[in-house]
């Protein structure tokens, strides 16, 4: 089981992760557990102050370095470990990140709002800063959440099929192949379109191939950088080959 701590002033939020879909069900077989800590409950004034104007001036407030490392050492009395920041500045989330966060025992997210936090708070209690991607959100809390769910999903048990994570995306440096079900032509006016031929046979070894023919189909159209940081096997080579030939001859 992992445990994740999270500081945030909207603990709220997170219950998007542990009452719905895959993290609820995750979490009620006890495969993992959320604590939420929020620093106004560490601030030391009346006002339960957790922010504060920019020595030096500019738009905005800055989180105070206090009510967060009081919070933060609540966390470590707790159990916490490593300190990860939810930051733009941060280096990119990917998929062989997430699976090391699977394998820890506990993951402490620090999620901050408004223009950032104190710096000398980021200095003394943070080990690791993580981005979604170079854009800004509102607040940590929406990239904490896809951390969690991102990591929740890597946990033994918690799909159901053990093979839907060894067949997702990145996982082996691929896109993943397009999926389709009933019915088997759609929209069904007349001028639908048809699953695939190969989809239907029932040939696992054609079904096999024809997946992995897309998978590096779609890689090379829209992540070409991808393929370049992998070494295709032969079969592969020819696969992505017959990809390109066909991509050629339909346009």
């Amino acid at each position: 089981m992992i445990r994740f701590h999270v500081v945030t002033l909207f603990p709220e939020m997170f219950a998007a992760v542990t009452d719905c879909g895959v993290g609820a069900r995750a979490r009620e077989r006890g495969l993992w557990e959320l604590s939420r800590w929020n620093p106004r409950d560490y601030a030391t004034d009346r006002y339960r102050s957790v922010d504060d104007r920019p020595y030096g001036g500019g738009p905005g407030m800055v989180m105070l370095a206090g009510p967060l490392e009081r919070a933060l050492e609540a966390v470590r009395a707790a159990g916490g470990g490593a300190v990860t920041y939810l930051s733009p500045q941060g280096a990119r989330l990917d998929h062989a990140r997430v699976v090391e966060l699977s394998r820890r025992e506990t993951v402490t997210l620090l999620c901050g709002r408004y223009e950032g936090i104190d710096e000398r708070l980021l200095r003394r209690r943070v080990d690791e800063e993580l981005s979604l991607g170079d854009f800004v959100l509102s607040g940590g809390e929406i990239a904490a959440m896809a951390v969690i769910d991102a990591v929740v999903r890597q946990l033994p048990g918690a799909l159901g099929d053990e093979s839907s994570t060894a067949e997702e995306s990145f996982v082996g440096g691929l896109l993943e192949y397009p999926h389709y079900t009933r019915p088997e032509v759609w929209p069904e006016d007349g001028a639908g379109e048809a699953v695939p031929a190969v989809l239907l046979s029932g040939h696992h070894a054609n079904v096999r191939r024809w997946r992995l023919k897309q998978a590096l189909g779609r890689t090379w159209l829209r992540r070409p950088e991808l393929l370049a940081a992998r070494a295709l096997s032969d079969e592969e080579r020819t696969l992505l080959e017959d990809f390109q030939r066909e991509c050629g001859e339909r346009t």
